[in-house]
């Protein structure tokens, strides 16, 4: 009869570590995610009549600041 035996490497034990660490950060982050609203979907704007559609937004007027020289 012989005996099984295990063997325990440095790798192993680091592997072993390192995934119950990553375990245990999405264990404490679960609640928190769940506990955030949800985002309310906004309503398009209509299409203006005369055709078009751009608008100047604040979003917009940032990007224009970025590409400045």
């Amino acid at each position: 009869m012989s005996q099984a035996t295990t063997k325990l490497s440095r790798r192993t034990l680091f592997a072993g570590a390192s995934t119950v660490g990553a375990i245990a950060a999405a264990a404490s982050l679960l609640p928190s995610i769940q506990g955030l609203a949800t985002p309310t979907a906004q309503q398009p704007k209509a299409a203006p009549a005369a055709g078009g559609g751009y608008t100047l937004s604040e979003h917009v007027k940032q990007y224009y600041k970025t590409t400045l020289v």
